[in-house]
């Protein structure tokens, strides 16, 4: 009875509110198209949803439509509309550079994923600009100097032997099974950044709990935003602040440790401790430095929220890149036995002696090799902003206010490099140095104000890691249909996550 006069009050206005939907879907139709103009990309979109179920189920298949729309003009750019989002695509590296370079409050937000905002938060330093961006970045550059990236090298090593050899010992329990890399490498680096990051201030309980949450986390990246309880998304920014909270602890740690005549720094947050108590201790005996105002004052939860940005940032960039390194060095045996040369002349499994950094510096073939794999196959394929005003991005074409753009770095490495398609290591040694040439085309660590500070810890950790599992493993590819397509995690990685047979290499 109830529900028969629910309907009674509602069935006179059902043509209207039936009119008003159509009215609502309408203007969202025409709004797409007013904004898309003359670029490619689908001409009719589900409403509110737009194509984000295409997105989220195969986004490798999506994000290669968009690319191929965007190759199909002479802009190099094409559109597409996401859960009431405006989004391009573009593949030109040209445009791609003015959108890195133009990242500023009144032009471009760089965001580092389409529901930033959202998932991150306002005061993250992904999404930080102006003057306070500028000073977190000053002194980020003490995490990352020759005295620092010595440290973390002897760390890295370390951790790094310690899983290859137990990769071996399960690969030698069955030797007949492929082993998938993609877990064991993310859980090597999860080691490796917390080990480096904050050293000693986090137990073993901590650890457990940081690894669980940071899971969260990354399954919340790649999943539909949807802000509600028993969500992945709302699963992913209630672990994001539990482990802000985790690094928060650690830089109170630090302080302590800091503050403490003759202690040396042993991790990433010392380092960048010993310099905000550097700068704050010489504004407290002069009261201004040279005349300028006294320098910042970071609370410790800034801090822990800055790490966690650096911790991101490394993470599942460099697991990408290492299984990119693996996979590819299958693919070409004439490449890996150069670096196996190179890397005996320096270094072996059975010396007692460490693999310094001094030792990779003076190894420009694997060098050459890490910079190939990193062009070859960026870790992260796209860097998507935010445009905060309108922005005149071509001579016919404005980008309108709001819109989520997509510079591909990929394509602008697969670009202009002379056979760009080829694995080439030699492209980046001294006879050639491409690198140079076609500085414009590598955009593997962005430009402008957000280029990314931590390149060398990247390019030293890709190094150590190839030369120690090809010096320690022989290794051979599980090879399947379509094993080495891209997927996301959210950086890439193999589509079937680098399914390898391992044994103990023989010298």
């Amino acid at each position: 009875m109830a529900s028969v006069s629910i309907w009674a009050m509602v069935s006179p206005w059902t043509p209207y509110l039936l009119a008003l939907l159509a009215l609502i879907i309408v203007h969202e139709q025409i709004t797409y198209l007013r904004k898309k103009r003359f670029l490619p990309g689908p001409t009719l979109v589900v409403p509110i949803l737009g194509k984000v179920i295409s997105l989220v189920t195969n986004p490798t298949k999506f994000w290669e439509l968009q690319s191929s729309f965007a190759k199909s003009t002479r802009h190099g750019v094409s559109a597409n509309y996401v859960i009431c989002r405006f989004i391009l695509y573009i593949s030109s590296p040209e445009l791609s550079r003015k959108i890195f370079t133009n990242a500023r409050p009144n032009a471009f937000q760089f965001i580092a994923h389409p529901f930033g905002n959202k998932l991150f938060g306002e005061n993250n330093l992904i999404l930080m600009s102006g003057k306070k961006h500028k000073d977190i970045r000053r002194l980020t550059t003490t995490k990352f100097t020759p005295k620092a990236l010595a440290a973390y090298t002897a760390i890295q090593q370390k951790i790094i032997i310690k899983h290859i050899e137990s990769w071996l010992d399960a690969a030698s329990k069955s030797p007949t099974k492929s082993i998938p890399l993609r877990f064991l490498i993310r859980n090597m680096n999860l080691e490796t950044s917390q080990t480096i990051f904050v050293g000693p201030y986090l137990n073993e309980e901590s650890r457990y709990q940081f690894n669980v949450d940071y899971n969260y986390f990354n399954v919340g990246l790649m999943t539909i935003p949807i802000d509600l309880p028993g969500f992945a998304f709302r699963n992913a920014r209630l672990a994001l602040g539990r482990l802000i909270d985790t690094l928060t602890a650690c830089t109170e740690q630090s302080e302590k440790k800091m503050m403490q005549s003759n202690q040396e720094p042993t991790c990433l947050i010392d380092f960048w401790m010993q310099e905000v108590l550097k700068e704050l201790n010489e504004a407290n005996n002069n009261n201004k430095l040279n005349g300028l105002q006294n320098p910042p004052k970071y609370t410790h939860k800034e801090l822990g929220g800055h790490l966690f940005d650096f911790l991101f940032a490394s993470q599942d960039a460099s697991t990408s890149s290492l299984l990119w390194a693996v996979a590819i060095l299958d693919s070409y045996p004439r490449i890996l036995e150069k670096v196996r040369t190179e890397v005996a002349r320096f270094w072996s499994p059975e010396c007692d002696e460490p693999l310094t950094g001094d030792m990779l510096r003076e190894m420009k073939y694997l060098e050459a090799v890490a910079l190939e794999v990193l062009r070859f196959r960026p870790p992260a394929p796209m860097v998507p902003h935010l445009t905060s005003e309108e922005f005149r991005l071509t001579d016919d074409y404005v980008i309108p206010k709001g819109t989520i753009v997509f510079p591909s770095v990929t394509d602008s490495c697969l670009q202009g490099f002379p056979e760009a398609e080829k694995f080439d290591p030699d492209r980046f040694m001294e006879e050639r140095q491409e690198e140079r040439f076609y500085k414009k085309n590598f955009l593997v660590f962005g430009t402008g104000p957000h280029a990314c500070l931590g390149q060398r810890y990247a390019i030293n950790l890709l190094m150590l890691f190839i030369a120690i599992f090809t010096a320690s493993i022989d290794f051979k590819r599980h090879k399947t249909h379509g094993c080495d397509d891209t997927c996301y995690i959210p950086a890439s990685a193999p589509m079937d996550h680098c399914k390898v047979f391992l044994s103990k290499r023989r010298m």
